[in-house]
């Protein structure tokens, strides 16, 4: 966990004043993979890993930043129009011109921050840095005007606009709105949300971080969406979401079989986000876990996103009995998440990352999962 105190003594040393406390979490996503584009449903959660600010007023037009992670110090003047060149930095720099941009009268102000979201692993730290820095500057400068849609729909457009991700709205949204001991479904169309409990009494949600990423030749994600869009066109709809199955069978003979494994895969997906819903309220935790297996062959076989060795850390799972297993986020590399029975999690966390370093030379990383709070102030 993230010591708040170290961060609190931290600036009291760096500006000689005490700041205020805000944090915002990472998240996972059950299930319900490559559906954002396609117009569909994602279902993730917020996480107890969170990004911490401690921040204060400064009354002139410069923002001093310290990132305790990256021992990184930095300024900048909040009228520059280039801003700062580093990445990180233009996380800060985004975030307080959007808010400006959104008629919040961001003024100067001086901040600490850290956080214990792993990188790397999928669990979108970016978002959480983001929503941490909306839900201070709303609350400071805004008076909390701004709506926590509106807060993750800033965050997604720093990341556009000064970061160069074309990201969907999935992990600010999750990073604002979570809520301790619930996940949600997100229409990635209408944005309408929906809370569905979370309490697996005799399960756990772990990662295994295959610490693994291919960069393949070409655009795969584009060319994924670019087959997803043909066959949404031939089938006369906006999106696959509209697509029936009965329609994409009657479009077999005219698409390609890579366009057809694609359609079928989200076609399919839809499916078992809705299913996973029913059974969450029916506490059928075994049926949510062969979701999620099925969700990884369509991702694998289908989609072909999948890579051998998450394949691997899949087949392991299941042969060690784990309820559900498959690849989180975009694919060719990073995590699994895992639905383990409580009796089962010793034994499947050392197994695997025994077998794993004994398979590809690689340690992978063990991540339990909590699901928490979204972005909030801490304390008074």
């Amino acid at each position: 966990m993230i010591d708040i105190d170290a961060l609190k003594k931290e600036f009291s040393i760096r500006f000689g004043r005490e700041g205020v406390v805000y944090a915002a979490p990472g998240r996972i996503n059950l299930i319900g993979e490559h559906t954002d584009y396609n117009g569909g449903f994602v279902f993730p959660g917020a996480v107890s890993q969170s990004i911490v600010a401690v921040i204060a007023i400064n009354g002139c037009r410069h923002v001093n930043a310290f990132a305790c992670d990256m021992q990184l110090q930095y300024s900048f003047n909040l009228d520059d129009p280039e801003g700062p060149q580093s990445v990180h930095e233009r996380y800060v720099y985004g975030m307080a011109r959007e808010m400006m941009a959104s008629g919040v009268a961001v003024d100067g102000f001086d901040v600490v921050y850290g956080g214990d979201v792993p990188l790397g692993a999928g669990m979108s730290s970016s978002a959480a840095l983001e929503c941490c820095f909306a839900t201070a500057l709303n609350d400071l400068f805004g008076n909390g005007r701004l709506d926590r849609m509106t807060l993750a729909r800033i965050g997604q457009a720093t990341e556009h606009k000064y970061v160069g991700v074309m990201c969907g709205i999935m992990d600010q949204f999750a990073s604002m709105h979570g809520r301790e001991g619930s996940l949600m479904r997100l229409d990635c169309r209408s944005g309408e949300y929906v809370y569905f409990p979370w309490h697996p009494k005799g399960y756990r949600l772990v990662l295994v971080n295959s610490c693994v990423k291919h960069e393949l030749v070409g655009s795969p994600y584009n060319d994924r969406r670019r087959s997803c869009e043909r066959v949404a066109s031939l089938a006369g709809v906006e999106t696959l979401r509209d697509c029936s199955w009965q329609r994409l069978e009657e479009l077999r003979p005219q698409i390609s079989d890579e366009d057809y494994r694609r359609a079928r895969y989200v076609l399919g997906e839809k499916d078992r986000v809705l299913a996973v819903c029913d059974a969450l309220q029916k506490d059928d935790y075994e049926e949510v876990g062969r979701q999620m297996y099925q969700t990884h062959k369509g991702l694998s076989e289908d989609y072909e996103v999948s890579c051998e060795e998450i394949d691997y850390l899949v087949d392991e799972a299941r042969r060690l009995g784990v309820s559900g297993s498959r690849i989180m986020g975009g694919g060719f590399g990073g995590c699994t998440i895992n639905l383990v029975k409580n009796q089962l999690y010793d034994t499947f966390v050392t197994t695997v990352s025994e077998n794993y370093k004994v398979r590809f030379g690689v340690d992978c990383k063990i991540i339990p999962v909590l699901i928490g709070n979204g972005a909030r102030r801490i304390g008074n």
